[in-house]
């Protein structure tokens, strides 16, 4: 009987995630909050079967009730945080806050998997987030020098990176962490959010060529900090960000082209400095070549995902660990792997989901500063789920960068954290800002209404 559900689980596991994704592109039919409440519903529903099913084939498969203990912890942070965002926050984004509870939760689970604890300390790092990122939307609402700040952001961002490259330590050969106190961070996850600040800060009022000239040397500060530091997969990240920011801030495709051609010539130079870079770029070319040295982390996950078909071999089926660095690097193939290509596929789906609101909610805004920030941070957030996931199936050479809230790894998924709740707390002002227009507009109308009367 234990068999039949652990297979039967692996076809319900993927039929519910492709309906929860499937929610995920219907809502946007409805324009406004209210009118996605019942899609919610249905979401939070389905997130929960997700769950349910997907720790239910690891328990019965590992023949562990731990699991099942973790499950509950897991249950518990996920309706604690429906709950409690949608109490103090009325307004916020019920959307966004589904999709990042399930993400937490296919993360968490993987992890469990992979490495019980390490899930241990992921989960609690997830609840040190949560009570930091609580915090977020009413400091949004309330400070509002954040437009007034533009240089401190960069010599804050420049301060953190520069740090690292100092006292930094040499993880694969990058200095991109240090330890402080038993517990090791990663600065450049962080200065993600202060770059992007920095940019809207300095493109918003002014957009003439020396405002983005001088935008450009300071973000090629960070990147040539971040480049020097080997943390190549950053530096990429925080280039594109920059790019596109600074094409949507001047709507000017010659700064567009001037990115990519400069892009590239960038990439050509660090092929020529860095063995690493060159390694990589000759393990993606022909992996299986070198299938004992430099393919082999890269040939392993080609196996994962192919092994694990359409819907996958099952919780503790598989052999993902055979990957090096899997739960940081490669969690994305370890998921193809055992919950199938399907699931892999979804996954992917309900990221791309996310990265279409936050650029609907950034269409709806109309102050440029808080515009930016909302495009900086949906551009840095789809652009690593491309480099993390385009690396893991050779699409494109391999990068070292986490897959935001599935990963492991605390620095990451406070970030990307921190990050939704900015836009929860921006897509609150932008609702308070929308109902204060139209009590005005409905006073005018009365008021206007009194005087012809009177008349």
């Amino acid at each position: 009987m234990q068999e039949y559900i652990i297979e039967l689980s692996k076809y319900f596991i993927n039929i519910f995630m492709v309906l929860y994704t499937i929610t995920c592109f219907y809502a946007f039919r409805y324009r406004e909050e209210r009118q996605r409440r019942g899609v919610h519903v249905v979401q939070t529903i389905l997130m929960v079967i997700v769950q349910i099913l997907c720790f239910l084939n690891l328990s019965l498969s590992g023949e562990d009730i731990q699991y099942l203990l973790f499950f509950a912890f897991i249950l518990i942070f996920l309706f604690a945080t429906l709950t409690m965002v949608s109490m103090i926050y009325e307004k916020a984004n019920r959307f966004l806050l589904n999709n990042m509870c399930m993400l937490l939760g296919i993360g968490l689970c993987m992890i469990a998997r992979l490495s019980f604890s390490k899930a241990i300390k992921q989960y609690v790092i997830v609840l040190v987030s949560l009570i930091i990122s609580l915090l977020v939307p009413y400091l949004i609402g309330r400070i509002h020098f954040f437009k007034k700040i533009t240089w401190l952001y960069a010599l804050l961002g420049i301060a953190m990176l520069s740090t690292v490259l100092i006292l930094g330590e040499v993880t694969h050969g990058s200095k991109i962490s240090f330890s402080l106190g038993g517990v090791t961070f990663q600065p450049s996850e962080f200065v993600k959010i202060i770059f992007v600040f920095f940019l809207a800060g300095a493109l918003w009022e002014k957009t003439s060529f020396l405002r983005v000239l001088m935008a450009t040397v300071i973000a090629g500060i960070h990147v040539i900090v971040l480049v020097v530091s080997k943390d190549l997969g950053s530096a990429l990240v925080f280039f594109i960000g920059f790019v596109f920011v600074v094409f949507v801030a001047t709507r000017n495709y010659w700064y567009l082209l001037a990115g990519v051609v400069g892009g590239s010539g960038a990439a050509y130079i660090a092929y020529q400095l860095f063995d690493h870079v060159r390694i990589r770029v000759l393990a993606w070319q022909d992996p299986w070549s070198y299938i004992d040295n430099q393919g082999y982390q890269i040939t392993q996950s080609l196996f994962a995902v192919g092994s694990g078909s359409w819907f996958g071999m099952g919780l503790l089926q598989g052999n993902p660990t055979a990957i090096p660095y899997v739960d940081a690097d490669f969690i994305f193939s370890s998921i193809c792997e055992e919950l199938g290509v399907i699931f892999g596929i979804s996954l992917i789906l309900i990221c791309v989901s996310c990265f279409l609101m936050m650029m609907q909610i950034a269409l709806c805004i109309r102050d440029r500063f808080y515009q930016m920030i909302v495009y900086g941070i949906g551009i840095m957030y789809i652009f690593q789920i491309f480099l993390t996931v385009g690396g893991g199936i050779k699409f494109i050479p391999l990068t070292g960068v986490t897959l935001p809230f599935i990963s492991y790894g605390g620095s990451s998924v406070m970030t990307t954290m921190i990050m939704f709740f900015i836009i929860q707390g921006i897509y609150i002002r932008l609702q308070e800002e929308g109902e204060r227009r139209v009590v005005r507009n409905t006073k005018q109308q009365s008021n206007r209404a009194e005087q012809s009367d009177n008349e």
